[in-house]
Formats: structure tokens, sequence, C-alpha cells
């Protein structure tokens, strides 16, 4: 649990740079790309990221939420710029309408009592489980994955290096 504002913006600035770096290789073709029939498409996983930061409005914050669309857009370029606005318009409500004691607080969260400072370490770990969905995704539709949390696979190809089996 986050007991200190200012330790969950840094941890998310963070992650969310590596997310921005995730979305902004997407391509409008890539958007279609699924793991198999039935199943979310690499820009539904991707636009979800985008859409579900508005669950912190549930805990009592306000701010933009983002666009209404009933599918996710067929435009990459648009769903990182989303993702941006977003991102920046939740860290400066948490930042204006909450302080350290609003993380201990208990809100009742679809049936579950959640302290707000968990509801945020939530946030960040769905961010990180859906990230990693996409780079999944991104290879089968021919995308080259960017660094994450480490080199990939390229990178090492790259600087002359045997990857890691």
């Amino acid at each position: 649990m986050f007991t200190k504002i200012d330790e969950f913006i840094k941890e998310f600035e963070m992650e969310s740079a590596i997310t921005e770096r995730v979305l902004n290789t997407l391509t409008d073709k890539s958007l279609t790309q699924m793991v198999s029939d039935n199943q979310r498409t690499l820009g539904e996983i991707a636009w979800h990221l985008v859409s579900s930061i508005h669950f912190l409005t549930y805990l009592g914050l306000s701010y933009d939420e983002p666009l209404a669309e009933e599918a996710a857009p067929l435009s990459a370029a648009k769903i990182a710029s989303e993702y941006r606005r977003i991102g920046k318009a939740m860290l400066r409500a948490i930042g204006s309408q909450w302080t350290d004691e609003s993380l201990s607080q208990v809100v009742n969260v679809a049936g579950e009592d959640w302290r707000n400072g968990d509801s945020l370490r939530f946030t960040l770990r769905h961010e990180i489980h859906h990230r990693g969905q996409l780079t999944v995704l991104m290879r089968q539709a021919g995308l080259r994955v960017p660094p994450v949390l480490g080199p990939t696979r390229e990178d090492w190809i790259d600087k002359g290096m045997k990857p890691y089996a």
C-alpha cells in the first residue's frame, strides 16, 4: 500500500514512461492483432489501459476521463496521446485533491473495502499486467518491442552480444 502521495507519483511516472514507450511503438495496422478468436485485440488492450485510469474517480477523485468511445480508436497515435493526457490529469488530481492521510481512507469498491493506497498499488499492477500482454501481441504483429525492464533480444543483438536463451 502506498502511504505517501509522492511515492506513488514517482512510481507511476516511471511506469508510465515505460508504457508510453510501448504505446509509441504501436502502429495502426498492429491494433487488430489478437492472440486468438474471441479475445481482445492489441488495440483494445491498449485502449483498456487508457480507459481504466478512470477507476480512481470511484474513489472520489475528479479529473478528465478518457474520450468516450464505444470501441478502441483505430489510431495508435490517438491511443498514446490519450494515455499521456489522462495519466497527467490523474496525477494532478491525486496531488491536488488528496493528502498522505487520504491514502489510508477506506472506500467500498465493487463490494470490497479498499484503502486508497491499496487502490493506487492495484492501478500500477493492472497497468504492468496489461503492458506485458501488449508486448506479446506486438511480437505477434511483427513489431519490435522496446526495452521494458531491460534490453530485449534485439537490443542484445544490436550491441553485438549473444542474447540469453
